[in-house]
């Protein structure tokens, strides 16, 4: 299956930053705070060097220990650190909510994309692999906001401020300091170069992984079913591996950077410690200023050594966040056009006129099909799996649009009414029942806003369901999970008709809605499917011919295109492709 996100990115280092800045923008209150939060814990904890160096040289004064100096900036130093350490706190707790609200405007930007994009992307993109998009890469995002941004903005600060210190302090010694500088900056800026893809690679073999794991757990009966556990064991073995691998070079590349900056700082340390011991014996600087310096220093390459060692989080965030972009700049359905119609009051006539379509631009699926179905008529669609019957149905409900030809509702294009009130008039069963978590009750009233518990009442009777759930310990009221797992496949396939039943769409779409299920089952479905017909234009894609006999039109789909069309008892009566498919069920 294709994954776009195994491409080359798009979007580089600095674009995906300013669009994550973009984020905290919406905060703007709570960004000035921390902006202020974090300004100030860094200034009062600055004058800490300072105050130690002149308490210092308070102490080894000539004329003898100042003790009421002493105090005074032992006091001040201990005031500063506790503001600063207060100040620490409230910022930490205002980014930890900061980043709260940043992620979830970001998951929630997400899934809105995933609602508005076509079939056409979705289709080529594993469940696995956006569940991991919207779930560990956003809460990737999320600790890197909170924890390691946090650190690279204060490091900001702190650099500027130390520096400042020791401009102030002894400008001689900031020349010897700055010759490991350089050095320290090229480290971290080379490997973080080299870790980056690393890190994206890390979160491409995790998605795989998912994606993986699951399809395997949804077709875990199939896998036991044929024995292939030894083989699937095998395949995860390999993903697992992989993704394993992924884990270690993006971590090992990541983590050399920090002791290797670490090494640097310290032989910067060795020097300003050598050349302030001459200076002080020559009497061009004092103990004080020579600890303050120092201390500036350790400042100084405080940060950049915390900048290496996060920085392979950092890179982990920001391929995450590319991740996490790709999918909200995925191209959505086109816009409906400035002059788009709301599909009101629609009667049902529903006409194919000469349309093709292919998937892929080069191979037709759909090739010249013509056909009209008139209001309250039912048709049904029959023909050899990959015909092209499911095919007919997104184009119907515009989840593809044709390459050629038009397909109109009522006489009109249906490209000339809005998606959503287009697809409005539409009501789905389909083969693949749908149950969200929730009450009965809710999932059969899932279609109509207006629906109460007497319409509700209604449709699971008529629906041939309402004994069965009538006779459960909540009744209505009982809430499914996992999809209605402790449903039958007929139980499930009524609960859906029920809930089409309350739908007020005057078009019907019946896919395969009879294939899973029993004999005695398929009865009440089709019992079901009848009252469900009446009033409406009913579309029957089906394998089984017993459910379109009753049709008013019987349409044959074969490569694409339209082999025979008429009523059960003329294509019977006609000896072609339909009764080659009857007598071969029936046979």
């Amino acid at each position: 299956m294709m994954r776009p996100d195994t491409h080359p990115p798009k979007t580089g280092r600095k674009a995906v930053f300013f669009r994550l800045m973009k984020y905290f923008l919406r905060y703007k209150a709570g960004v000035a705070a921390a902006f202020f939060l974090m300004l100030g814990s860094n200034l009062f904890a600055l004058l800490g060097p300072w105050l130690s160096g002149e308490a210092l040289d308070a102490i080894a004064a000539p004329d003898g220990v100042a003790f009421d100096a002493v105090g005074r900036y032992c006091l001040y130093m201990a005031a500063f650190y506790v503001v600063s350490s207060l100040f620490s706190y409230l910022l930490t707790v205002l980014m930890i909510r900061l980043s709260r609200n940043i992620v979830k405007s970001m998951r929630q930007d997400v899934f809105d994309k995933f609602l508005l994009l076509p079939l056409s992307v979705t289709d080529r993109m594993q469940t696995g692999d956006l569940i991991n998009r919207i779930s560990y890469d956003i809460d990737t995002v999320n600790a890197s906001l909170s924890n390691d941004m946090l650190q690279a903005a204060t490091s900001v600060v702190t650099v500027v401020g130390a520096l400042i210190g020791m401009i102030a302090v002894s400008p001689p010694l900031l020349g010897i300091f700055l010759i490991t500088v350089p050095l320290s900056v090229f480290i971290a800026v080379k490997r973080s170069r080299k870790v980056r893809p690393l890190f994206r690679m890390r979160s491409a073999k995790l998605a795989q992984l998912n994606g993986f794991s699951e399809e395997m757990l949804t077709g875990l009966t199939t896998i036991r079913a044929y024995g292939r556990e030894d083989k699937m064991i095998e395949k995860f073995c390999e993903k697992n591996t992989d993704a394993v691998d992924a884990y270690y070079a993006a971590d090992y590349y990541g983590s050399l950077i920090g002791p290797a900056v670490n090494f640097v700082n310290n032989l910067g340390t060795v020097l300003i410690s050598t050349a302030g011991a001459f200076f002080y014996l020559y009497g061009i600087i004092s103990i004080g200023d020579i600890s303050a310096f120092l201390l500036y220093s350790r400042r100084f390459s405080g940060p950049v050594n915390e900048y290496a060692n996060i920085l392979g989080e950092i890179q982990s965030a920001l391929a995450a966040a590319e991740r996490v972009f790709r999918l909200i700049d995925a191209p959505a359905e086109e816009e409906d056009a400035a002059d788009a119609e709301q599909a009101e009051d629609i009667r049902g006539e529903l006409a194919f006129e000469h349309v093709r379509f292919s998937y892929d631009g080069e191979t037709d699926v759909i090739h010249d099909l013509s056909f009209s179905a008139l209001p309250g008529q039912t048709v049904a669609i029959v023909g050899p799996t990959g015909a092209g019957k499911t095919t007919l149905v997104n184009l119907m409900m515009r989840f593809y649009e044709p390459q050629g030809g038009r397909i109109t509702l009522d006489g009109k294009d249906i490209r000339r009414y809005t998606r959503k009130s287009l697809r409005a008039a539409f009501t789905m069963v389909l083969q693949d029942t749908w149950l969200f978590e929730g009450s009965i009750r809710d999932n059969i009233a899932y279609g109509s806003d207006s629906a109460d518990e007497a319409d509700v009442r209604r449709a699971a009777e008529a629906a041939h369901i309402a004994d069965f759930i009538e006779a459960l310990p909540d009744g209505y009221a009982t809430v499914l999970t996992d999809g209605g797992v402790n449903l039958s496949k007929g139980q499930k396939q009524l609960m859906t008709i029920a809930r089409a039943m309350l739908s007020p769409a005057r078009m019907l779409i019946l896919d395969e809605a009879t294939s899973n299920v029993d004999t005695r089952t398929e009865l009440l479905i089709r019992d079901a499917m009848d009252r469900l017909r009446k009033g409406r234009t009913c579309f029957i894609i089906a394998h089984r011919l017993t459910t379109v006999r009753n049709a008013d039109l019987i349409l044959v789909v074969r490569d694409g295109g339209i082999a025979e069309r008429g009523t059960h008892e003329e294509l019977l009566a006609r000896g072609g492709i339909y009764k080659q498919l009857y007598d071969a069920q029936f046979e």
